[in-house]
């Protein structure tokens, strides 16, 4: 992401925190192949990765009011909120390593995660298979490549051997298709 881009992601962040959800897709579509490549590179597991993504996300759209380009770059203040939460959850995962080692050290059980959050996460992965099996193939493949995969926009159309704007377009369809899908399954 060059410096002349930056200012449409402040655009962008800023229509998002006046609750413009275009806005905010595209800036999604502009910033998640770095997002999910800082979450990927700390965490090193890809399914804890695309939930600290997800978090951050979330967490973006909530506090886009938030947001003061006086202080720095609309994606410096993205990636520092995936950035903290990707710290948060190596934290979170050692803590439960040691305190697991100290319960089979004392031979007491090991305490297991709140089931609803449990099965909150397995209802909401259910959803989400569900959506892609109802994107087309093509739209699928190009999603996973790009947002499970960690390839840029470009990366994908070279390793497709397809036009960028096809891609681009592809993504976005897809993208729409699943955030209409998963609203509707989780309403």
């Amino acid at each position: 992401m060059t410096r002349s881009q930056e200012p449409d992601l402040t655009g962008l962040l800023s229509a998002a925190a006046d609750g413009d959800r275009e806005a905010f897709t595209a800036l999604y579509d502009l910033t998640s192949a770095r997002v999910y490549g800082l979450a990927l590179r700390i965490l090193a597991d890809r399914s804890h990765a695309e939930e600290v993504v997800q978090e951050s996300y979330l967490q973006c759209w909530q506090q886009a009011d938030r947001f003061d380009a006086r202080r720095g770059t609309a994606l410096g203040w993205m990636m520092t909120i995936t950035h903290r939460r990707a710290v948060d959850r190596v934290r979170a995962e050692r803590l439960h390593r040691r305190r697991s080692a100290e319960y089979a050290s004392a031979g007491a059980a090991v305490p297991e995660p709140p089931v609803g959050e449990d099965v909150e996460r397995r209802d909401e992965a259910v959803t989400l298979r569900q959506c892609l099996g109802l994107l087309t193939a093509l739209q699928r493949s190009t999603i996973e490549m790009s947002y499970f995969g960690g390839m840029s926009y470009p990366e994908v159309a070279e390793h497709t051997d397809t036009p960028l704007p096809t891609i681009k377009s592809r993504i976005r369809d897809g993208l729409r298709r699943l955030r209409r899908c998963v609203s509707e399954g989780a309403s």
